[in-house]
């Protein structure tokens, strides 16, 4: 979703030529592989948005295979780049990195100040681990590798899995289920007191493009003393008022229900953007109208395995 994002961005531009590797056709966790890769071609650039994601589900049912493929994606990529002359990199982590209870919203120094929430600790330690890895490289060796912590994300070309996907293509597929099937209820893991950020994907790729167009001085005198940029809206919402907007974006009617024995996960997460705000940047896309978006290219590429007609309202919605 992320990269297909950045790419879209990148490919409006004139003076860049693209390099991409599908999953298939590139295994970023075998280094022999990798350092073909930047053998082979002339990369000047590298946007890192590869990794093993998954919901609170995947990340607390496979915390090693999270562990282990993402430092393999950070190590191999970041080292091969930097032993090609790759000079410029952007790494891209994850608003999990910060400790679960830290001070809200979140700022960048809160980074390794106090204990990771557990059920996606493996996740966050490799993204912290691929962060730290660029910084070390800059004192090294001189290269420009920079990172941002994203807040959650979706839009188009998200996983609908049906277990380990994230909140929102989650909830879209489980009401555009329910309304197919009639459902009378639809059942959501947690309390639904959880608080949560959300930015449209086509939003963080504008960032990216943001963030990489700075000078180094300006990146430098506004991501310091952390070294890096929260990107998010700087807005929260509840998962019971998420679950209720999407259920209206949706056309489900029924009855919402939560199961307060499933795990909720982080009782807040709210990144502080005051310092990518100063460089300029600021989203675009509201949360609603990117749910509309999300849902309407769920539909149209078939990533929703039961058809049913969208919602009369969708059409006009956007």
């Amino acid at each position: 979703m992320v990269g297909a994002a950045i790419t879209r961005a990148l490919s409006q531009r004139a003076d860049v030529d693209l390099v991409c590797r599908t999953h298939a056709e590139l295994d970023l966790t075998d280094q022999r592989k990798v350092r073909d890769f930047f053998a082979t071609e002339s990369i000047d650039e590298v946007y890192l948005a590869a990794a093993r994601v998954g919901g609170i589900h995947a990340n607390d049912t496979y915390p090693a295979e999270f562990l282990q493929q993402n430092l393999a994606i950070a190590a191999n990529v970041v080292h091969e780049a930097w032993t090609h002359d790759v000079t410029r990199l952007l790494f891209l982590g994850s608003s999990c990195i910060y400790p679960r209870m830290a001070p809200q919203p979140i700022h960048e120094s809160a980074l390794l100040t106090g204990e990771l929430e557990s059920t996606n600790a493996a996740y966050a330690i490799a993204k912290i681990a691929g962060m730290k890895l660029c910084e070390s490289y800059n004192r090294q060796y001189g290269v420009d590798y920079r990172s941002i912590m994203p807040t959650n994300l979706y839009g188009p070309g998200d996983n609908y899995h049906p277990e380990n996907s994230h909140v929102i293509p989650a909830l879209i597929r489980r009401f555009h289920e329910a309304r197919a099937d009639r459902n009378p209820t639809v059942a959501i893991w947690g309390s639904g007191t959880p608080m949560r950020e959300f930015l449209y994907a086509d939003d963080l790729a504008r960032a990216c493009m943001h963030v990489m167009g700075l000078s180094g001085e300006a990146y430098r005198a506004h991501s310091d003393p952390a070294g890096f940029f929260n990107i998010g809206t700087g807005s929260e919402v509840s998962i019971r008022e998420l679950a209720g907007l999407i259920a209206k974006v949706v056309g489900y009617r029924g009855e919402i229900v939560f199961d307060a024995t499933r795990p909720d996960g982080t009782p807040r997460k709210l990144l502080d953007c005051s310092a990518i705000a100063a460089t300029g940047w600021s989203p675009l896309v509201g949360l609603e109208a990117g749910l509309h978006l999300a849902y309407r290219d769920a539909l149209a590429t078939g990533r929703l395995a039961v058809h049913v007609e969208a919602p009369q309202a969708l059409e006009n919605s956007v």
